[in-house]
């Protein structure tokens, strides 16, 4: 569907984030992300109810920060938040050449090994604001990749993405459709699986994250299991003062799939969280991630 027979008032900030995205990808770079960081520090003003969730993701997660470390954290985030807005502009509508020049990958080699095994890889990720990205740079090392989306409510906003991430992913799947996944591997693609958010469903075991029980989906083990493909860590990060940026891919982690899937998720979740420690701001702190966890986190974001 074209973006612009979405013609209809509710489709109007969409619409006009979609034009501010095109157009800002014909700016400087630096200036891009200048202009991020000042959409990012507008959102920290209005987005009251996000704050406070990233208030209490960053409280409990470092305990060890002070009030004001804590509240400097926060505010990088949202400036990471607004940055990623320019990130993923470029990743979608800018030169892939110029991105692929902004990227230095460790690991290249590991990828590779893996790809050569003919079973797929599960490249594991977290919801970092950079990860799109990185879709470009990923592709040139090798364009078979597939991904999970989820679908959203507005329905020109999915257009958009969908189209965007289309770009450099070759298969997107629903986020339910496990199958799909499973054929991807098969046909020995690589996917990009972020299963880090809450999860309380099917599958979900009770994990700690930051020292912190939390519902965690356990799906990494047993896909790998099921389909024999390769787990890697897949870590993304933006350098300070705009001197690029950094994608660190794991080696084939040998102990996953283990006859332990906890076990194994868990090794996974550590991982995850000792990349996040290196780049603390880039990590996606509004979502809910200790929704549903016991006490004393039951209430954590009800007050």
């Amino acid at each position: 569907m074209r973006i612009f027979s979405f013609i209809s008032p509710k489709y109007i900030a969409v619409m006009m984030l979609y034009i501010w995205m095109k157009c800002i990808v014909m700016l400087p770079y630096r200036f891009q992300l200048f202009l991020g960081k000042r959409i990012g520090n507008l959102i920290h003003l209005i987005a009251k109810k996000r704050k406070k969730i990233a208030d209490k993701n960053i409280e409990i997660c470092f305990p060890e920060l002070n009030r004001l470390e804590r509240i400097k954290l926060r505010k990088k985030h949202f400036e990471s938040l607004g940055i990623s807005i320019s990130e993923i502009s470029m990743a979608w509508y800018g030169k892939k050449e110029k991105i692929k020049k902004l990227i230095k990958v460790n690991g290249k080699e590991n990828l590779e090994k893996a790809i050569s095994n003919n079973k797929g890889v599960i490249l594991f990720c977290g919801h970092f604001t950079t990860f799109e990205f990185f879709f470009p740079i990923l592709e040139s090392i090798y364009p078979k990749i597939s991904a999970m989306y989820r679908k959203q409510k507005n329905d020109l906003l999915n257009t958009i993405m969908t189209k965007g991430r289309e770009r450099s992913i070759e298969y997107l799947f629903p986020e339910e459709n496990v199958r799909e996944m499973i054929k991807s591997l098969s046909n020995n693609y690589i996917v990009w699986y972020a299963p880090d958010q809450s999860y309380r469903q099917k599958y979900s075991s009770l994990l700690d994250f930051f020292e912190i029980p939390t519902f965690t989906n356990t799906a990494t083990s047993r896909i790998a299991k099921i389909s024999g493909a390769s787990v890697l860590t897949y870590f993304c990060k933006r350098l300070p003062n705009n001197e690029g940026y950094v994608l660190d891919i794991g080696k084939p982690i040998k102990p996953i799939p283990s006859d332990n899937i906890n076990q194994d998720t868990q090794y996974l979740m550590n991982q995850l969280q000792e990349y996040i420690k290196t780049c603390p701001e880039q990590y996606n702190w509004i979502h809910r991630k200790f929704k549903g966890s016991p006490d004393p986190y039951s209430n954590l974001y009800n007050d």
